[in-house]
């Protein structure tokens, strides 16, 4: 069994920025991602790191604003996210078993976290 708990969320104000973390328990060391859900939106693929770190993936949405990346002695996935947007507004998921947008790869989820960005 994995248990993902993701934490750090909160209000900022647009262009500020917020650090996601996302503490992993039971069998870790895997590829990871990060999904966001807007309201009345579908969940959407947001960032993916491979187990070493070296490998990262970014949506066209937050490249070049958004670092994902991992301390597996510390079994922990990091999101930065800088010049945030009101449109960034969603809960944050982080999901552990690939680094892919496809949801289908994921076999364990935690529980989110919420990030509001008011204009």
């Amino acid at each position: 069994q994995v248990q993902l708990v993701e934490s750090g969320g909160g209000w900022v104000q647009a262009g500020g920025s917020l650090r996601l973390s996302c503490t992993a328990s039971g069998r870790t060391l895997s590829d990871m991602g990060w999904f966001r859900q807007a309201p009345g939106k579908e969940r959407e693929f947001v960032a993916g790191v491979g187990w070493s770190g070296h490998s990262t993936v970014y949506s066209d949405s937050v490249k070049g604003r958004y670092i994902i990346s991992r301390d597996n002695a510390k079994n922990t996935v990091y999101l930065q996210m800088n010049g945030l947007k009101p449109e960034d507004t969603a809960v944050y998921y982080c999901a552990r078993g690939s680094m892919n947008p496809s949801e289908y790869e994921y076999d364990y989820w935690g529980q989110g976290t919420q990030v509001t960005v008011s204009s």
